[in-house]
């Protein structure tokens, strides 16, 4: 699969550029990676550090989603996924932005699966409504976790390790997810489970990573880390407090859906992936 860009010739991947080991590791590793530091830290001192998830109030939840989720968690990565469209990293499919007709099927079955699961196991026992406030908190975390610990770092270490092959590379990629995941966990919700929180994070990022790299569907992967967020975190959330900054919270979980379906336009409108047969 190669990446196509439809746009200016300042868009036009350069060919033949010499790409050194330590710059391969730059643009893929490093770079991102950093983009993940300046996210973790602000989501620390924005949500973890006040507690904003245990007792959510409606001026902390609008700030955060705004600087944290939306800021640095969606728009920051795709500015660096451009340039790296533009060099052939990655592609449409690999960060998991497909057609339509691809995407509701993968969303359809993932939400016949989540839904029995959801209303059986609701840590909230029969108040649905409380799985379905708290989902809507933790909507925009996981918008903006998937972005940056997925599409973002997932994919580029998956790139970075290609030349090791397919297994090899999707491998890479999954551990690194997990872990970057695992921790982000613990930073954003340090209400989860007390008995080994850490290994709860992992194992969880690690579910999530291989379900990405399983489906390529990033609103599927979207979906699974809200759901498994809201089971890290049930118990932990004041429900008065979530029911008095409902409007907030709903709003916040609108906007950062309406920029991940914008920014899922803008990919489609500029690049497409093209299937080339070997020959």
């Amino acid at each position: 699969m190669s990446a196509r860009d439809d746009d200016s010739e300042e868009d036009t991947p350069v060919q033949n550029a010499p790409v050194t080991e330590r710059s391969a590791w730059l643009r893929l590793f490093i770079i991102p990676l950093l983009i993940y530091v300046a996210w973790i830290v602000e989501t620390f001192l924005l949500g973890g550090q006040g507690r904003l998830f245990q007792n959510p109030g409606a001026t902390g939840i609008l700030l955060y989603t705004l600087l944290d989720c939306i800021l640095l968690g969606i728009i920051v990565p795709v500015m660096y996924l451009r340039r790296s469209f533009r060099s052939g990293a990655v592609n449409m499919h690999q960060i998991g932005f497909r057609p339509a007709w691809r995407t509701w099927p993968i969303v359809l079955v993932t939400l016949i699966v989540l839904l029995p699961v959801s209303v059986l196991f609701n840590p909230f026992g029969t108040d649905r409504m409380a799985f379905f406030r708290v989902f809507l908190l933790l909507l925009p975390t996981a918008i903006a976790s998937v972005m940056v610990c997925v599409v973002l770092l997932g994919t580029h270490v998956q790139a970075l390790m290609r030349s090791g092959g397919a297994l090899a590379s999707i491998c890479a990629g999954v551990i690194v997810t997990a872990v970057l995941f695992g921790f982000t966990s613990l930073v954003h919700t340090p209400g989860l489970p007390q008995q080994d929180p850490l290994l709860f994070s992992l194992c969880t990022g690690a579910t999530i990573a291989l379900f990405f790299f399983s489906v390529r569907d990033i609103y599927a992967t979207v979906l699974l880390t809200t759901v498994c967020l809201v089971f890290g975190l049930a118990g932990q959330v004041s429900q008065p407090a979530l029911e008095s900054a409902l409007p907030a919270i709903s709003a916040a979980a609108c906007l950062a859906t309406v920029f991940l379906l914008g920014v899922h336009g803008y990919f489609s409108r500029k690049y497409a992936t093209i299937l080339v047969k070997a020959t």
